[in-house]
């Protein structure tokens, strides 16, 4: 690491400890939506009537629930519908995770476009760690799809720092910076926020490949979605032995399979994909 990124580094994480880095908040309409949702004596209209004043929000909810992961013998044309056939918890997450992406948006060019390639990332991880979760395991889907939508968050309040105090980096400082940290901090972030036990180790522990668990669990999901989509590239992570790696086994995957070409995958994701886009 440079003489500049590991002073970078060292900045941020002093900043970190003195609790003078700023971390980002959930935008308004998922905190409210979150705290219904975890509320016993809420009804769904509660949450409806919350998502109802976002128009864009409600109407992406709307077309999730008319999507062909989710699609019914009945086409939902209203909110209402659209949440009493997803149930409180899945709308939570699914509110969640589409409010997240006005958080990733920036003043200056070069980091403008860095958040929004970590967005992209992170849509492609989460549509592939939903059509995982469907297919090999028994956990919930929409709590694997918001596992991929944030398990990259912790690069937000680095590329916030960078472009508040004006350093100049080129793009391979940046990476190795966000690289060294952004686990910690993500962890940090979704400790903040409350989120549930099974999601706040997913920044640290979906690169730490050497994981052993008793059973199958969300980062075990968001590693081996990421490590699908880095599937055929350059990439240091592409080029390990990925049969050392044993989230394969536990989600019963083979290591030497790219699930993006398996007929019965492919479809699924790019729907899953298209649905966090826009």
């Amino acid at each position: 690491m440079s003489e500049l990124t590991e002073r970078i580094k060292s900045e941020i994480l002093t900043a970190i400890e003195n609790d003078s880095l700023v971390l980002p908040t959930l935008p308004e309409v998922a905190l409210k939506v979150r705290e219904i949702a975890e509320h016993p004596d809420s009804s769904i209209m509660d949450i409806v009537d919350v998502i109802s004043n976002d128009a864009a929000l409600t109407a992406r909810i709307i077309r999730v629930c008319n999507s062909p992961l989710l699609r019914g013998a009945r086409e939902i044309d209203n909110l209402n519908m659209a949440v009493s056939r997803l149930g409180m918890t899945y709308t939570s997450n699914l509110a969640t995770g589409l409010a997240m992406e006005q958080m990733f948006q920036a003043t200056s060019e070069v980091i403008d476009k860095k958040m929004r390639d970590v967005w992209q990332q992170s849509t492609e991880i989460a549509g592939i760690s939903h059509v995982l979760t469907q297919h090999y395991t028994k956990l919930k889907a929409d709590q694997a799809t918001l596992a991929g939508l944030v398990h990259q968050i912790g690069v937000l309040p680095i590329l916030k720092y960078v472009e508040d105090n004006d350093i100049d980096l080129n793009t391979a400082q940046l990476d190795e910076i966000i690289n060294a940290i952004h686990p910690s901090i993500g962890q940090q972030i979704l400790v903040k926020w409350d989120f549930p036990a099974d999601l706040k180790n997913v920044p640290t522990e979906y690169v730490n490949f050497s994981r052993s668990v008793d059973k199958v669990d969300y980062a075990d999901v968001v590693m081996v979605a990421y490590l699908q989509s880095l599937a055929g590239s350059e990439h240091p992570h592409a080029q390990m032995d990925w049969s050392t790696i044993t989230a394969f086994s536990r989600l019963g995957l083979d290591p030497e399979i790219d699930i993006s070409e398996a007929e019965d995958l492919s479809e699924d994701m790019e729907a899953a994909m298209a649905l966090l886009n826009g």
